[in-house]
């Protein structure tokens, strides 16, 4: 690997190659596969209202701490336009809509936390961060938190905020607490297990 890519998973066991059709190729396909783990993520969901519950926010945080922040910035976008454009990604859809329509609804604030999530936690993986459980649990957290606050501050201009905790929060601390630990105890066990070379 070379010394000036970002040391995370992906890098590790798929290093950027000099080539720029092999840089843009790995780039699609992993951008491609990291969208196809959000829309399977948002299919296994338990229905709530106003917003499900769903793997989504796990495969988010852990797409960043592996891709690094603008691989997994790049993938979230990604996933955003194939929502946009009408395809069926988003969880609910397409019984409770498609397209921007869906986006502008209940969980428009949650979808555009997955982005800023992304990035920051791919960021802090790409500074070493990934390695330590203690610490990766923290940026799993922050990451949690990005994405709860713009989700609430977006549903609570839809239904106000009492409404918006009651219904956008509250019902989901212990299974995020769950996700966050889960999602920080994956990275470090992949980094244990990854051949020395890839260090």
């Amino acid at each position: 690997m070379r010394s000036d890519q970002p040391n995370t998973i992906a890098t590790a066991l798929w290093p950027v190659a000099s080539a720029s059709a092999a840089r843009y190729a790995r780039f699609a396909v992993l951008a491609i596969a990291g969208t196809l783990a959000l829309a399977v993520s948002a299919k296994a969901q338990i229905p709530f209202y106003p917003v499900p519950l769903t793997l989504q926010t796990l495969v988010v945080l852990v797409l960043g701490a592996a891709y690094g922040g603008r691989l997994a910035a790049a993938t979230v976008a990604l996933y955003l336009i194939e929502g946009a454009l009408g395809l069926p990604v988003f969880a609910g859809t397409p019984e409770k809509g498609l397209g921007l329509a869906y986006m502008m609804g209940p969980t428009g604030g949650f979808l555009a936390g997955f982005l800023v999530a992304a990035a920051f936690v791919g960021w802090c993986a790409e500074r070493g961060w990934d390695r330590s459980v203690l610490k990766l649990a923290a940026v799993m957290a922050a990451g949690h938190a990005l994405i709860f606050a713009f989700g609430l501050a977006w549903l609570a201009n839809i239904i106000g905020w009492n409404k918006a905790w009651l219904g956008g929060a509250e019902p989901f601390i212990i299974a995020t607490a769950v996700k966050t630990l889960l999602a920080a105890a994956i990275m470090p066990a992949l980094w244990k297990i990854i051949p020395r070379k890839a260090d």
